[in-house]
């Protein structure tokens, strides 16, 4: 299908979902009120025979998805169009097993990629060394198939902070992922390649945060860290018009939970 927009603003949102099998009716819900032209989502949590289709469909969106069942999986939902969809680092059969943690496709001009992180757990572990081979292979991924004039932004849970403002309490996590020196170190590798933190160049306040622990009320109590982050080429970020993290879907009744991370979503002016 060829890449059309309707307009000439382009929403571009990226979302944890962590279960789409548990959260399809809050996402269904959001994508109605809140009209992305593209979402990117992680831990879906579906093996690919199980991805729902048709609710999406429903909604004007064409889907790609790349899972394994009961962790991980990447799927990317657009109405601007999607072509080329490749996942994970090739679209070429990989040598090894590669867990579903990253896919990409071109929606109405825009190479977009959905990334999953690795959590890293705890320093040290093989769980952390991971973590970070993990991101060098992004790093040569983006070098090896982009040039900083394209067209690109990675979205996703980056289970990175990157800065101590982006932690509630910076002492609550010495010595612990998502703040380590290495980490932050692999994701200013990608922005020294020409990726700039689209969500911080409108905003530069702290405690903006995309994250909330389900425990101990740390939504309530404002405990969160920003994680989830859209990191964009020069051409792509100097059109962003606006940027918001939807802290209204974090919210929820039990008997519709919500998902731990909230929607961020982009608006370019292309």
């Amino acid at each position: 299908m060829a890449s059309t927009l309707a307009s000439p603003v382009m929403r571009i949102a990226t979302w944890n979902v962590n279960s789409l099998k548990a959260r399809l009716p809050r996402v269904e819900e959001w994508l109605e009120y809140a009209q992305p032209d593209v979402l990117c989502m992680q831990e879906t949590k579906l093996a690919d025979e199980q991805f729902p289709v048709m609710p999406f469909s429903a909604l004007g969106y064409e889907v790609a998805f790349h899972g394994e069942g009961r962790w991980n999986g990447v799927a990317i939902a657009s109405r601007v169009g999607i072509e080329d969809v490749v996942a994970g680092f090739s679209p070429h059969p990989e040598p090894e097993p590669v867990e579903a943690r990253l896919m990409s496709a071109t929606c109405g001009g825009v190479r977009v990629a959905s990334l999953y992180v690795p959590n890293g757990r705890s320093i040290p572990s093989e769980h952390y060394d991971r973590k970070l081979e993990w991101l060098a292979r992004v790093a040569g991924w983006v070098k090896e198939h982009h040039q900083p004039t394209d067209a690109l932004v990675l979205c996703g849970d980056f289970n990175i902070a990157p800065e101590d403002r982006d932690v509630y309490d910076p002492k609550k996590f010495v010595g612990a992922t998502h703040v380590s020196p290495p980490e932050r170190e692999a994701l200013a590798e990608l922005c020294r390649f020409g990726l700039i933190d689209g969500f911080r160049q409108l905003y530069e306040d702290p405690r903006l945060f995309t994250w909330w622990d389900y425990r101990a009320g740390d939504f309530h109590s404002g405990r969160g860290m920003r994680i989830d982050l859209m990191l964009l080429t020069e051409p792509l970020a100097k059109q962003i018009t606006w940027a918001l993290v939807d802290r209204n879907m974090r919210k929820g009744p039990k008997d519709r939970p919500p998902s731990d991370h909230a929607p961020l979503f982009l608006d370019l002016d292309l």
